[in-house]
């Protein structure tokens, strides 16, 4: 079966995206109005960019009333944030949070979210995060017809949670992160080691 996206609806599309380019990491992306509301929010539209600039990009959408999201807004108007990834003890609040709500109201406040103050004058991480990078704007990518904004976030550090190395030498990671599948959410699986290139 061949599909064509020419003559597909929108939520057609986003489906058989969402089903097939699997498994998409998801974090909350944290940032903060000019008041100083938080606003904590998961994402699963992103990924890793390049290491140089170490950067990542992450595609945010609209509130179905159409206004930009409060993540969009905060970013462009801050220009920071923090993304956390997810502990699947967190998935609960992490999935609660994805409710919209009025830009004058804080996820964290409202799902009971903690909070932690890592790193001045970057945004706070989610207590018990396994790892969190704090990021700066880089860039906006304008993709024309879209309501799907692409932007690019410059790391300027990462925390990582000292349980999570298990090998501080070569700084080796080793945590299950949380995966969004199609509607669903996944952890990794088995492992399975790199065959040796001849």
């Amino acid at each position: 079966m061949l599909v064509s996206y020419e003559d597909r609806k929108l939520n057609e599309k986003y489906q058989l995206m969402a089903q097939t380019i699997i498994p998409r990491p998801i974090a909350w992306i944290c940032t903060q109005d000019a008041k100083g509301t938080l606003n904590v929010a998961p994402f699963s539209y992103f990924m890793g960019l390049s290491s140089e600039p170490p950067t990542m990009v992450v595609s945010i959408g609209h509130k179905s009333d159409g206004s930009q999201k409060d993540t969009l807004k905060n970013l462009r108007e801050q220009k920071k944030c923090t993304i956390c990834m997810v502990d699947p003890s967190q998935l609960e609040a992490m999935h609660f949070s994805s409710k919209e709500l009025d830009s004058s109201v804080s996820e964290s406040e409202l799902f009971n979210i903690e909070m932690q103050k890592i790193k001045e004058d970057f945004p706070p991480v989610v207590q018990g995060t396994p790892s969190a990078f704090f990021c700066e704007l880089y860039q906006e990518i304008d993709l024309k017809g879209s309501k799907t904004i692409p932007m690019v976030v410059k790391i300027k550090a990462q925390y990582i949670d000292d349980a999570i190395i298990s090998d501080k030498e070569k700084m080796i990671l080793s945590y299950k992160p949380l995966a969004r599948v199609g509607k669903s959410y996944a952890l990794l699986g088995e492992e399975i080691a790199a065959p040796k290139i001849p």
